[in-house]
């Protein structure tokens, strides 16, 4: 099922060993596979403790939120899932504070200093205004036989040059394009992995505000922007301006203020 760490993952998990929290030593590598979230949601329902990893060098089957497929060629990414097995009360905020250690790992790997938009994806300015995505999460919640709750959460990260499907090319970019120099994929891996496990106990032992403060700070550029979402009474529209203390989205518009919890945001 599981085949040996590539070298260049397997250098960067040790170099990291000591900053990797539970994630150290397992770590499980497939070329390809169909989707690691759903290899990590079967490991966790046969009882697999926190900590597993799944990676792969490529997905048939990558998906983001709301089932829409995540382009996952060979070679041209990392596509890993990470089995927790949180507080309740870690649960609300686990797709921001995934999000902000994705953009943290990516700038101690690269130097990137990568944006995050609510409420799952890392961007970067494109030099007309526009947002580019760089990497997206998916978080799974569930309960396994043993009524223990567990999440799985996705990171898929584009990090070299690919040839992506046309509707995927015209908003998406990679670590290396932004760049222009070669990266360590096994480099960003480990500092994601090592960065999650840092944040994750943030949420853990009740640390919400730097998690947020440091969303806020990374969100400085996705902000103020307009969106649209689809309400109770269809279609509304507004700018972006806020989060709340509970990882809602602030949306201000002419008739007040909403406040988004779940639903496709789509932003204009």
């Amino acid at each position: 099922m599981f085949q040996p760490l590539p070298d260049d993952i397997a250098r960067a998990l040790v170099s990291t060993g000591d900053r990797l929290g539970a994630f150290a030593g397992r770590v499980s590598w497939c070329d390809e596979i169909g989707s690691t979230n759903d290899m990590a949601l079967r490991l966790a329902a046969e009882g697999a403790g926190e900590g597993r990893v799944v990676v792969a060098g490529a997905q048939r089957s990558g998906r983001g939120r709301h089932g829409r497929a995540w382009a996952s060629p060979p070679g041209a990414g990392v596509y890993a899932s990470v089995l927790l097995r949180p507080e309740s009360r870690a649960l609300p905020l686990l797709t921001l504070a995934s999000g902000i250690a994705v953009a943290e790992g990516i700038q101690a790997a690269s130097g990137l200093d990568a944006a995050v938009k609510w409420p799952n994806d890392i961007c970067v300015t494109a030099p007309a205004g526009g947002l580019r995505k760089l990497a997206g999460i998916l978080t799974e919640a569930a309960v396994s036989r043993d009524e223990a709750p567990h999440a799985v959460v996705g990171f898929g990260i584009n990090v070299g040059l690919a040839a992506y499907p046309a509707e995927v090319a015209a908003r998406a970019t990679s670590i290396e394009l932004e760049l222009g120099r070669p990266i360590d994929r096994g480099l960003v891996l480990a500092e994601c992995l090592a960065a999650l496990w840092r944040r994750y106990q943030d949420l853990q032992h009740g640390r919400v505000g730097p998690v947020l403060d440091a969303w806020r700070q990374r969100a400085q550029s996705t902000l103020g922007r307009r969106v649209e979402w689809d309400g109770a009474d269809g279609v509304r529209s507004g700018v972006a301006v806020a989060v709340d203390d509970n990882g809602a989205l602030l949306v201000r518009s002419a008739s007040g203020e909403s406040r988004v919890i779940s639903g496709e945001v789509r932003w204009l």
